[in-house]
């Protein structure tokens, strides 16, 4: 079985189990009710509850074994890439029925898997609910339907594990470095003193253990967040519970600002996670305390040597995800001015003491949109598409 369940580390394992249909950042109801419809003959989902809008809140429940595991994404209804890869695992499990890997795992483990918990916010590609409140800063007052759902699944349930799905924003590095974060983890606090409990322990295990799966294609590029105590924040509250918890980000691949690449890292962790639970394969977790803590060091865009009145100065832009026409277009912004910003741009062009001017007039200043700029007379597009 050990040699079988290394399979999915293989970039083919993936991509027969990568499901086709769904792609890009915006994923919403429509686009998971079609893979509802594709394998409705082999995957019960229901209707569990409604959104504030009234949109449907779908969840899965698959396997039969004494292991439980419950996972839910787009808490934030515009991180999308732990969904997509919740569906490649699904699709995995349909097409490749007959693996005896994917039989153990189904013999072994039972799942609850809830994969949009905000509808709403993820029609309108917004981070908060159609209330404007953020669900993952919820759980204590639990004061919107979707929040209330997600504790009545707990309780009902009763899970030995919670897998907390998101995404991360570009900006974000791997330590002080400049190594992307492509996936950061945490195991969050259970309480004000960050107590090492055995719940802790067990999902700092698991970590660990998919940092050491993933070390061969992603190195150094994982990351982990800090431990500080909120008890409004789900992973914290379903800790505190002595429930084994992990929060999953996605993060920026390079040049993969569809999160393409990033949703097959997805996947893989996912699976490396499940393979742990089912096997009851423990690594030390005292590896977790290696994994390098995030840092904020990357912007999409830096223009350096930029000259600006005389003097060379950087210009730090980052994209600003909107949603147009059911796609998410990447407008650049102008965040700061610096001289000789020590930051990381995932693009960095040297203007070499040219003069920068905009498509359109205006001042070069925060806030502006630069799509396209000129450097002397040379010209530069920003989108990242």
């Amino acid at each position: 079985m050990k040699e079988q369940a290394k399979l999915w580390l293989s970039n083919h394992d993936y991509d027969s189990a990568k499901f086709r249909k769904v792609a890009g950042r915006y994923f919403h109801n429509n686009h998971l009710e079609d893979f509802m419809s594709t394998h409705s003959g082999k995957l019960e989902f229901q209707t569990i509850g409604a959104s504030v809008e009234n949109k449907n809140i779908y969840g899965l429940q698959i396997g039969s074994g004494s292991k439980k595991v419950l996972m839910w994404s787009q808490m934030h209804g515009n991180e999308s890439t732990t969904t997509k890869a919740v569906l490649d695992f699904l699709n995995s499990i349909v097409v490749d029925a007959d693996n005896p890997y994917n039989k153990s795992l189904l013999e072994r483990t039972t799942l609850y898997i809830i994969p949009i918990l905000n509808p709403d916010g993820a029609a309108y590609y917004t981070r908060v609910n159609a209330n404007a409140i953020d669900l993952n800063r919820d759980m204590q007052d639990l004061s919107q339907p979707e929040s209330r759902l997600l504790m009545k699944v707990y309780r009902e349930f009763q899970p030995d594990f919670c897998l907390n799905l998101h995404d991360q924003r570009t900006i974000f590095s791997a330590g002080e470095t400049n190594l992307p974060a492509i996936l950061s983890f945490l195991t969050p606090s259970s309480d004000i003193d960050r107590s090492i409990t055995v719940a802790r322990k067990n999902s700092m295990s698991l970590i660990a253990g998919m940092v050491k799966d993933l070390k061969d294609e992603l190195g150094e590029s994982i990351g982990r967040y800090d431990d500080g105590f909120n008890l409004n924040c789900a992973g914290d509250t379903f800790q505190s519970f002595e429930t084994p918890t992990i929060l999953f980000e996605a993060g920026h691949y390079p040049e993969d600002y569809n999160r393409d690449v990033t949703r097959k890292f997805v996947f893989k962790a996912l699976r490396s996670c499940l393979d742990q639970i089912m096997n009851d394969t423990l690594v030390d977790y005292h590896q977790y305390f290696k994994i390098p803590e995030n840092a904020k060091c990357f912007r999409d865009v830096i223009l350096r040597n930029v000259n600006i009145e005389g003097g060379k100065k950087d210009i730090l832009i980052q994209f600003k995800e909107t949603l147009v026409y059911d796609r998410i277009r990447f407008v650049p912004v102008i965040e700061d001015i610096q001289e000789a910003s020590v930051l990381y741009g995932h693009r960095e062009i040297d203007a070499a003491g040219k003069k920068l001017s905009l498509m359109e007039e205006g001042a070069i200043s925060e806030n502006v949109i630069v799509n396209k700029i000129f450097l002397n007379d040379e010209i530069f597009e920003l989108n990242s598409q």
